[in-house]
């Protein structure tokens, strides 16, 4: 992660202005001439861009470059350093396969989701590829939504639609459906606001309150860590976030750094309220499959006009955020739903099968991977890029990924079922607390699910546990 590469553009001008301040400068002599190349008198000192190929810049350059070409050298070299991770993930793999076996399992992917909800791996990959053939006709057509903008705009009939255009298009064709200005939504949530709007969020469900304290000597690693403690009863949970270009409690968040600080308050919640007897059992102490579902639960919070009015304020006016505007943030984030969910599908069901088990050894996860991306996703592999080893959660959610879907699905039917009539209700706020939160791990996860959201948020399959998936399709438009 630490040793990204580089795509060096010149001229600068191929970089859109609003942007370059993003990248490093550079330049280089051009001679005039080809009969004066020996003349440095002759030569002309030219700018360019240099794009370090972190996650953040290659984020940045495929939103926002128009050069096609730029965004493809982007792509590919942000996708394919460092080279030296292929052999680090090898290396993994081998020692997950082996320490798995010591254990009595046929692979690390066994020994990860047994004790889950789960509980086998075939369990799970069926979930996973039935849920693939049930996505992949509307992702089809959003692909083929997004192939026909781009010939249009490019006045290209044939041109091909490529990974590196996925977010320059999709993002063009939000902004031309939904006049959506992430500085004008930015304006109603600095970070003291959304901070107001968690305080609203536990009063009114929970009936608890918190408040900023201030900090020890030598207990802040920087002066811009906020402390809040929480009131109910006194305890205090760390909720540790990271917004870019933080200046304290005056930073404007963009609004999906505004649904980070829910979910990740979700996790915390959950911690906070539970109530076990034993430590080991409280808060998200819970098996892995159902850990992320509070934190997907709040997300929803965090996108609900009713919630949002409630804090979201105009710094200058006092007014709260537009109706209007939050309904198109909503429209603009239902555009590709199908698009997103196809993604988190094709992640899972590699991650699934690299810690899998393997006829041969070492795996070459490159071409495990590509196979899997042609397979369960409606856009091309890249030859020559392996994404996958700047994959993250490979480390540490090994063989779980799967159960960031496991969650979405549960969060999905819980807010339909539970919290959507009235989601600030004390009501509402019980029954999270009461039949969910307080039990951490301590209670049968899918006896939760059930007593919480009804019988119908999950489905007996194989030996295991798989969620209904009918409240997620409703969701996604399928």
């Amino acid at each position: 992660m630490n040793k990204p590469g580089f795509v060096d553009i010149y001229p600068a001008s191929r970089i859109p202005r609003n942007i370059q301040h993003n990248f490093k400068p550079i330049s280089r002599f051009k001679p005039r001439g080809v009969e004066e190349q020996s003349n440095a008198m002759n030569a002309t000192r030219q700018k360019g861009i240099r794009i370090v190929t972190d996650s953040g810049s290659v984020s940045s350059a495929l939103r926002w470059a128009s050069d096609e070409e730029v965004r493809r050298q982007v792509y590919v070299v942000g996708n394919s350093e460092p080279r030296e991770n292929i052999g680090v993930l090898d290396e993994l793999i081998d020692a997950r396969d082996e320490f798995a076996k010591t254990m009595g399992c046929r692979s690390y992917a066994e020994f990860a989701i047994r004790p889950n909800m789960a509980a086998s791996v075939d369990v799970v990959m069926s979930f996973l590829n039935d849920l693939s053939d049930t996505v992949r006709h509307k992702a089809d057509e959003e692909f083929n939504t997004i192939k026909d903008f781009k010939r249009r705009v490019c006045n290209d009939k044939s041109a091909d639609l490529e990974p590196w255009d996925e977010d320059y298009f999709i993002g063009m064709m939000k902004s031309s459906a939904h006049t959506v200005d992430p500085s004008v939504v930015a304006s109603y949530f600095p970070l003291s606001q959304c901070i107001k709007g968690l305080n609203v969020l536990v009063e009114s469900l929970f009936g608890a309150t918190f408040h900023q304290v201030p900090m020890g000597d030598g207990e802040s690693w920087h002066p811009n860590v906020i402390k809040l403690s929480l009131h109910h009863p006194d305890e205090i949970i760390a909720l540790v976030c990271n917004f870019s270009s933080s200046r304290g409690l005056t930073a404007r968040l963009n609004h999906c750094d505004v649904e980070t600080l829910f979910h990740e308050f979700g996790h915390a919640l959950h911690s906070l309220l539970s109530r076990t007897e034993y430590q080991h059992f409280s808060g998200t102490r819970v098996a892995l499959d159902v850990a992320e579902t509070p934190s997907n639960l709040f997300e929803f919070y965090a996108w609900d006009y009713r919630v949002l009015r409630t804090f979201a304020l105009d710094e200058t006016t006092g007014d709260p955020i537009p109706e209007k505007l939050v309904k198109a943030l909503n429209a603009s984030r239902n555009m590709f739903p199908a698009t997103d969910l196809q993604r988190q599908v094709f992640y899972s069901i590699m991650d699934l099968t690299l810690f899998g088990e393997h006829t041969s050894k070492p795996v070459d996860t490159i071409s495990a991977v590509a196979d899997l991306k042609r397979k369960h996703t409606s856009w091309n592999y890249v030859e020559g890029t392996h994404w996958h080893t700047r994959f993250s959660h490979l480390i540490n959610y090994g063989a779980g990924y799967y159960s960031y879907l496991y969650a979405r699905c549960f969060a999905t039917t819980i807010w339909q079922e539970v919290c959507q009539g009235d989601p600030l209700s004390r009501s509402t706020g019980s029954a999270i607390r009461d039949k969910f939160l307080r039990h951490g791990g301590a209670k049968d996860p899918s006896v939760l699910l059930k007593d919480f959201a009804g019988d119908s948020v999950i489905k007996n399959s194989g030996g295991g546990i798989i969620p209904d998936i009918s409240s997620l399709c409703k969701e996604v438009g399928l």
